[in-house]
C-alpha cells in the first residue's frame, strides 16, 4: 500500500505525451492562404478585376503553381507545429507557425464538451472537439481528430473533470445515454412552416428588392438588398431545417445530450448546473397544436436550443431533468400586472405575467409570441427595482433579475408595492437556493 505522498510523487513523473491532429488537417489549414486572396478581392473588387485582366495565360499557370504549393506548405506547417496533451491536471494546446500560443486548460473548469462533424469531416472519418471553459468568451478547439479518438478523448476529459483518477479515468469511457426524445422531420418541417418569422422575411425579400426597383432601376442596388434578404430567408426556415434535422435529446450522468444536423452533424451536451435561464416559447400559430420551443441561457456556453419543438407536455418532463425539482408554472398562476400598466404599454400589457413558486422566478411576456423565462433561485446573481416617471405616475415598476449568463430576466409593470416586496424577497430566495443547490460538476 502507497502513502498520498507517493502517489503524488508518481504522478508528478508520470510522462506526457504530445500528441498531434488527425492527418487530414493540413487540407484544411491549407484554405488559409487562398481565403486571403478571396477577402482582397471581395474588399476591392475593382482592383481585383484590374489585376486579374492584365495575367496571361502564362502567368496565371505560374501562380498557380506557386500558390497551390505554398498553400500546402503552410496547411503542413501549421498541423506539424500543434501539439495537444493531457496531464493529471490540465489539457495543454499548441499552436502557431510564427507566433506560439500555449493554452492550459484546467480540467476542473471544463463545462462542456461538443463534437461537431462538418459534411466533408463526417466522409473524411474525423471530428472537430469544441470545449467550453468556465471564465473564458471564445472556444478552444481540436480540429480535427479521428472520429472514434475523438469520442475517446472526449469520455476521458469528462472522467477526469469529474474528479475520476488519470489511472483510470480512460477506462471509463463514454457514459450511457437514454433517449428521451427525437423530433420527427416532418414535425420540424410544419412548425417552421408554421413560424412567423418564416414568411416575414421571405415577404421581405420579395417585396422591398422589388419597390428598390420600381425607385431606383438600379440592378446593384436591388442585388445588394436582396441577397442578404434572400439570405435571411433562407436561414429562418432551410437552414433551421437542415441544423435542427433529427434532433434528439438523451440523459446521461453528465447531463443532456443533444444530437442534430442533416449535413452537419453536432454532438452537444447540456453542462449539468450551468443552465442558468429555461426559456419556453409558444409562436401563435403554434398553439392549436399545443407545440413550444425551449431555449437556454448557459454561462460561458453558446449552447441555446434544448427543443427546436415538441408538445408542451413532452416539454416541460425536459426542463424537469434539466432544472431538478423545478415544475413549470401553469398558466393560471400567472398573474398579470393590474389594469392601469394599460396606460403605459396599451394592449401589450396584457401578455406580461408573473409567478414566483418556491424553485424559480418565472415571468412571462408576448401577445402573440408567448415566452416564459424560468430562473432558478439558485442562479440570481442580482435584484433590481426599475422604475420611470410614467412608471412612477401609474404606481407601477419592473423588476429586473441578472444571472450568471449576463443576461436579464423582467417582471414587466407590477404593482410598486408588489414589485419593493419581491425585491426583498427575492434576496432571501437566492441565499436559499444557492444553499440547497445540487454540486454541477460532471457525473456528480
Amino acid at each position: 500500500m502507497t502513502t498520498p505522498g507517493v502517489d503524488d510523487a508518481v504522478r508528478e513523473q508520470r510522462p506526457v505525451i504530445d500528441r498531434r491532429l488527425h492527418p487530414v488537417t493540413p487540407l484544411r489549414r491549407a484554405w488559409a492562404p487562398v481565403a486571403v486572396l478571396i477577402g482582397w478581392a471581395v474588399h476591392d473588387p475593382d482592383q481585383a478585376q484590374r489585376q486579374l485582366t492584365r495575367l496571361t495565360t502564362t502567368t496565371l499557370l505560374l501562380a498557380l503553381a506557386v500558390l497551390v504549393p505554398a498553400a500546402a506548405l503552410y496547411g503542413f506547417l501549421t498541423w506539424w507545429f500543434t501539439h495537444f496533451a493531457v496531464t493529471d491536471a490540465e489539457l495543454r494546446i499548441r499552436t502557431g507557425l510564427v507566433f506560439r500560443r500555449t493554452a492550459h486548460i484546467r480540467l476542473e473548469r471544463i463545462q462542456a464538451i461538443d463534437i461537431t462533424q462538418p459534411l466533408l469531416a463526417r466522409v473524411a472519418g474525423v471530428a472537430k472537439l469544441k470545449l467550453d471553459v468556465i471564465g473564458t468568451d471564445k472556444k478552444d478547439e481540436l480540429a480535427f481528430l479521428g472520429a472514434e479518438e475523438a469520442r475517446a478523448l472526449r469520455a476521458e476529459l469528462l472522467a477526469r473533470a469529474a474528479g475520476f483518477a488519470p489511472e483510470t479515468a480512460h477506462e471509463v469511457g463514454e457514459a450511457p445515454s437514454q433517449e428521451l426524445l427525437r423530433v420527427p422531420p416532418g414535425v420540424l418541417a410544419v412548425s417552421l412552416v408554421l413560424t412567423g418569422a418564416t414568411w416575414a422575411t421571405l415577404a421581405a425579400a420579395l417585396v422591398v428588392p422589388t419597390v428598390l426597383w420600381l425607385a431606383t432601376e438600379s440592378p446593384w442596388t436591388v442585388l445588394a438588398t436582396a441577397v442578404p434578404l434572400f439570405g435571411a430567408a433562407g436561414a429562418s426556415s432551410v437552414g433551421r431545417f437542415v441544423t435542427e434535422y433529427d434532433w434528439t435529446v438523451g440523459e446521461s450522468p453528465d447531463g443532456l445530450r443533444l444530437d442534430h444536423g442533416l449535413l452537419d452533424r453536432a454532438h452537444e451536451t447540456v453542462p449539468p448546473g450551468r443552465v442558468q435561464t429555461v426559456r419556453i416559447v409558444e409562436p401563435l400559430l403554434w398553439r392549436r397544436r399545443g407545440w413550444v420551443r425551449v431555449e437556454l441561457d448557459v454561462a460561458g456556453s453558446s449552447n441555446s436550443v434544448l427543443l427546436p419543438v415538441a408538445p408542451r407536455e413532452v416539454a416541460e418532463s425536459v426542463v424537469a431533468r434539466v432544472l431538478p425539482g423545478v415544475t413549470v408554472p401553469p398558466r393560471a398562476s400567472l398573474s398579470r400586472p393590474p389594469r392601469r400598466a394599460g396606460r403605459c404599454v396599451p394592449v401589450w400589457w396584457r401578455g406580461y405575467g408573473l409567478a414566483v413558486t418556491e424553485a424559480v422566478f418565472a415571468s412571462r411576456t408576448g401577445l402573440f409570441r408567448r415566452s416564459l423565462e424560468l430562473v432558478p433561485h439558485a442562479k440570481v446573481q442580482s435584484v433590481r427595482l426599475a422604475q420611470g416617471p410614467w412608471e412612477r405616475l401609474w404606481g407601477v415598476a419592473d423588476v429586473r433579475v441578472d444571472t450568471g449568463a449576463n443576461k436579464t430576466v423582467t417582471a414587466r409593470l407590477r404593482d410598486a408595492g408588489e414589485a419593493a416586496e419581491l425585491l426583498r424577497g427575492q434576496a432571501e430566495r437566492s441565499r436559499t437556493g444557492r444553499r440547497d443547490a445540487r454540486p454541477d460538476r460532471w457525473m456528480a
